[in-house]
């Protein structure tokens, strides 16, 4: 096999990692994970994820990175077999795994049979765990996610603020270092979240391009859908944009959209996999157990101006963030007409019940509701009794539990 080409592109690579002297959070775990298992990172188009692995090439001289989609049609595992036994690579990083189309057989038999470790990355949340090829032993999954807001005034300001538990929130435990950008946070929400935006002024044209090439490309590759299903998939984004958050759901979509209710299920769970939709399903008895769907941060912004969708991006922001920390939280359901806050957050061995939104929220939304700790997160810099500045969900320190 002729692999001049890929010989190339990692020598290329690794000098693009030299341009990239900051790193997020996650590169120092990715470089300091031990045993034999192999490391996928996943996550949305543009949040980075070719740099983090390109600046993990840099930094390791018995590294080889490598685009899955610029291998030629044999097998990966031959790619790798010759790395490790002719070039003694050690560690190999592999771009967007998800273009091979055998990458689970492949990964199976380099982890059983070659000296070798693998990282890799796709933008589409793979279901290795529990595959036809026993994977679950072999790869753990890392999420990379877009900047939260703390992460973000560490690239743009170079200020390292401490980060927050949600208890710290309730008890009103941090400094006026946590409000002193609160000025940037709407920046924050409209997009300046994504890396691309750091240095792209005019970023919603890409944010659009990262839709269409994830339904477009992405998606039909990782699933077995007809022609007429991509563009019913467009239209369901479209219709959950332009929809308030209320009332969205697989019942919902599936009669605006004239779809069946199975086809509804299936299009979020792939909008999901890919990380613009973010599904939260309800937590209590007698509900139907259909999500409320929710979209991550900015792609709302793609359907309505930020005047029209405040109140679902203030949402987006809640769920985002606590999906990226990994807490396990549901959207509380009730009796038609009855008030009632938002969400539900276990943890710990305690629940707190969370309600989203302006200066009009308050106490009244947390009638019957039995739990020791609530919190209003508002769209505000003042606290005042359960009410809490929301952009505080942005320090948020990572959830104890185990992704």
């Amino acid at each position: 096999m002729d692999i001049s080409e890929i010989l190339e592109l990692n020598e290329r690579a690794k000098e693009d990692g030299k341009n990239f002297p900051r790193t997020r959070d996650l590169f120092n775990q990715v470089r300091s994970e031990l045993g034999k298992h192999f490391v996928g990172i996943v996550g949305p188009r543009g949040v980075g994820k070719t740099v983090l692995l390109k600046q993990v090439a840099f930094s390791d001289p018995q590294s080889f990175y490598f685009s899955a989609d610029t291998l030629p049609q044999s097998s990966f595992f031959e790619v790798a077999r010759i790395l490790s036994e002719q070039y003694k690579v050690k560690l190999l990083l592999i771009d967007e795994i998800h273009f091979c189309k055998d990458y689970a057989k492949d990964l199976k038999k380099i982890y059983d049979f070659l000296d070798i470790r693998i990282v890799f990355t796709s933008s589409v949340s793979l279901s290795l765990i529990g595959s036809a090829y026993d994977l679950s032993r072999r790869i753990r999954l890392r999420f990379l996610y877009p900047f939260s807001f703390r992460e973000y005034l560490s690239f743009t300001r170079d200020i390292e603020i401490p980060e927050l538990g949600i208890d710290d929130i309730i008890s009103d435990r941090w400094t006026t270092d946590h409000m002193r950008f609160s000025h940037l946070f709407d920046g924050y929400l409209q997009g300046r979240l994504f890396p691309f935006s750091l240095e792209e002024p005019d970023y919603m044209p890409l944010l659009q391009n990262i839709c269409l090439k994830v339904i477009h490309k992405d998606i039909p590759m990782t699933s077995n859908l007809r022609f007429d299903d991509i563009e019913m998939i467009e239209k369901t984004l479209e219709f959950i944009g332009k929809s308030g958050v209320d009332g969205i759901n697989f019942s919902s979509i599936s009669r605006n959209i004239g779809i069946t209710k199975y086809k509804a299920e299936l299009f979020v769970k792939l909008l999901s996999r890919a990380f613009i939709l973010n599904p939260i399903y309800p937590k209590g008895t007698n509900v139907l157990k259909e999500p409320k769907v929710l979209m991550f941060l900015p792609f709302r912004l793609l359907y309505k101006d930020w005047d029209e969708c405040i109140g679902g991006i203030r949402e987006d922001f809640f769920a985002e963030m606590l999906t990226m920390k990994g807490y396990q939280f549901h959207y509380l359901k009730t009796k038609r007409g009855a008030k009632t806050p938002d969400f539900l957050v276990e943890h710990g061995n305690e629940k707190v019940v969370i309600e989203i939104g302006g200066k009009s929220k308050g106490r009244e939304q947390f009638k019957g509701i039995k739990v020791e700790k609530k919190l209003i997160l508002a769209h505000h810099t003042e606290r005042k009794g359960h009410t809490k500045p929301l952009s505080l969900l942005g320090f948020l320190r990572a959830s104890c539990l185990d992704r």
